[in-house]
């Protein structure tokens, strides 16, 4: 049986040698934290810490104070106290337990939040059976 070879063209994903008319990716992507979520394993009336990563995106531009606003709950915004440790940490401070009790936080819940700018961050609480929580404007 003799054998046939068949040549292909560059056409498809294989491995060749052709250029490619996009641009390189840059090298290291800009880092914008948006959002993100916290777990309340202890507590749930006491200062909450953020992450690192969202502190570290705010760095040079600490707020003193945030602005709560519980999503799809109208314009409320909850004013809560920011702390920054010197160690890079941030918590959420002086006004949490009010916007957690208004809202039922409790342990093992998942808070989520969504960083709009001017220092807001609207919220979406998720209760133990990993359910999203709807409230109703105050």
């Amino acid at each position: 049986m003799a054998s046939t070879s068949r040549t292909r063209t560059g056409r498809g994903r294989g491995r060749g040698s052709g250029s490619s008319s996009l641009p390189p990716p840059p090298s290291t992507p800009p880092l914008i934290i948006e959002e993100f979520f916290i777990v309340v394993y202890e507590d749930p009336l006491v200062k909450k810490e953020l992450p690192k990563k969202f502190a570290d995106y705010l760095d040079g531009k600490e707020p003193a104070k945030v602005y709560l606003r519980a999503a799809d709950c109208g314009p409320r915004l909850w004013t809560v106290e920011v702390l920054f440790d010197g160690q890079g940490r941030m918590y959420l401070d002086k006004g949490w337990e009010k916007f957690a009790i208004a809202h039922g936080v409790d342990f093992g819940w998942f808070v989520h939040f969504k960083y709009e700018g001017d220092d807001v961050l609207t919220v979406k609480v998720f209760d133990g059976t990993m359910c999203r929580r709807y409230y109703y404007s105050y």
